[in-house]
């Protein structure tokens, strides 16, 4: 049996490689598709604010260039500097990405349980928290 890392690895590579294969009709990586998240989520998000929910996901250059992206496809705009913003075209555009995703969180998770999948989530926020805290 390989070790967690092993696993952690591959699918971390399995999950954005595939997502990006399935973002691409939209312009959209797996990155700038969480930078939306953040921008939907937080209204007029700053950039900082997008950065720091991210970090975790990508380095410093991938989520500047991620922002990058979805401003100049028209997906965001800003409405002051640093700041950012759906575009209602962004936002119409998002629900359609939605449906993509959601077909895509069904094919990762073919075969397992919700129970296994928060077992696995659960386990996995444990070890990163004991690791953190060191």
């Amino acid at each position: 049996m390989n070790p967690i890392g092993y696993w952690l690895n591959r699918t971390d590579q399995a999950l954005t490689a595939h997502m990006n294969g399935m973002l691409a009709d939209f312009g959209l990586t797996r990155t700038a598709w969480q930078v939306l998240n953040v921008v939907g989520d937080t209204p007029d998000a700053r950039d900082t604010d997008v950065h720091a929910a991210l970090a975790a996901n990508a380095d410093g250059p991938a989520r500047t260039a991620a922002i990058a992206t979805v401003l100049a496809d028209g997906w965001t705009t800003r409405p002051a500097p640093g700041r950012l913003t759906l575009t209602p075209s962004g936002r119409d555009r998002l629900a359609s990405v939605e449906q993509r995703v959601a077909a895509f969180r069904e094919l990762a998770t073919a075969g397992i349980t919700l129970d296994e999948y928060r077992t696995a989530v659960s386990v996995l926020e444990r070890m990163t928290r004991n690791l953190e805290v060191q």
